[in-house]
């Protein structure tokens, strides 16, 4: 059984004008939209990303307001989604468009994947879908997706296995008549790996538009498709996290310095390894200047990065008085201003 790949565009576009969900970067085909959309929704499902993209949008609805926002304000607006460099190439993308495009979204491929933090797949989705270029914008959906389709046992986490795929779909598309929405074609595949072409537990089948197409579904196939090679095991990092509280209520943070992916936010104090003992969360807090008034073990929890998973112990601590060795806020101020990654936002 061999796949004519040219058959499934017109039952998935179809499906898709039928069945596409309505979401708010969906509304109109603005590439800013599309692009701010695209670049949350890389790590992030799409029901969680809805808030964290009306949040962001309602504070920078504009090429220049990104442009413009200072960067504590950015990550702030950012806060949750993680991979906080992402947000700063945002920015960095945004001035470049700023001083070289006149404050206007570059309106091609090639022009849009020279922009920091920009790769092939979101620049395929921002011409594809913005500008009616006939560039395919390939995700682990359409990975997924395509892998089934075609039965392919090729590693999809190779680099070389997601060339063959675009090549494959920019032939495609090239080839479809005058009238065809290269962006409905793409969104179609990636909506279709979102919620029926499943990646764990069994695809719903039954309900694809492609199941007369899918060799993978014909031989029975589905399960075994596609191919992924073993992730390599994380690294742990063990750190002893501090909620130090003052007395009249303040919480102390910290800038965090480097060139890190949480770099230029804010963090609960910390150290090294686990702290059992007393005496030594007492020979920390006195490095610190500091001097509790009652110790409490808050508990233990683990933040699951890309390449390192941290194991955190917590106390919580009483501290009988301020010092200027960490900036003291209050809750309030710390949800509205501060940055503060997820790993601390769960002992908080």
């Amino acid at each position: 059984m061999k796949e004519k790949l040219e058959e499934i565009v017109e039952p998935l576009v179809e499906w898709y004008q039928t069945n596409k969900r309505i979401l708010p970067w969906r509304e109109n085909k603005n590439p800013y939209c599309i692009w701010i959309s695209e670049i949350m929704l890389q790590q992030t499902r799409i029901e969680a990303v809805k808030r964290y993209y009306a949040r962001f949008m309602k504070e920078l609805p504009t090429v220049q307001d990104l442009a413009n926002v200072s960067e504590e304000r950015l990550l702030k607006l950012w806060e949750g989604l993680g991979y906080y460099n992402r947000a700063r190439n945002l920015q960095k993308a945004a001035e470049t468009i700023e001083e070289k495009y006149q404050g206007k979204m570059p309106n091609t491929y090639a022009e849009l994947v020279k922009l920091s933090g920009i790769g092939e797949y979101t620049a395929g989705a921002i011409a594809s879908i913005a500008y009616h270029e006939r560039v395919p914008a390939v995700d682990g959906n359409v990975l997924r997706v395509l892998s089934r389709v075609t039965a392919s046992n090729k590693d999809v986490l190779l680099p070389e296995t997601k060339k063959e795929i675009a090549e494959r779909l920019k032939k495609l598309m090239k080839s479809q008549k005058e009238d065809f929405n290269s962006g409905d074609f793409n969104e179609a595949l990636m909506e279709l790996g979102e919620l029926i072409c499943l990646p764990n537990g069994e695809p719903n089948c039954q309900e694809c538009p492609l199941q007369k197409n899918c060799i993978a579904y014909q031989k029975g196939l589905t399960q075994e498709l596609p191919v992924r090679e073993k992730k390599l095991k994380r690294k742990e990092e063990n750190k002893t996290v501090f909620l130090l509280v003052s007395e009249e209520g303040k919480i102390a943070v910290r800038k965090r310095s480097g060139k890190g992916v949480l770099s230029g936010m804010y963090e609960l104090p910390n150290s090294k390894g686990k702290v059992e003992k007393l005496k030594e969360l007492e020979e920390i807090l006195k490095q610190w200047n500091l001097k509790d008034t009652n110790i409490e073990k808050i508990g233990e929890y683990q933040h699951i990065f890309t390449h390192i998973t941290w194991k955190m112990k917590a106390y919580k601590i009483i501290i009988e008085k301020e010092n200027e060795e960490f900036i003291w806020v209050t809750k309030e101020q710390l949800e509205k201003d501060y940055a503060l990654p997820t790993a601390f936002k769960k002992i908080m």
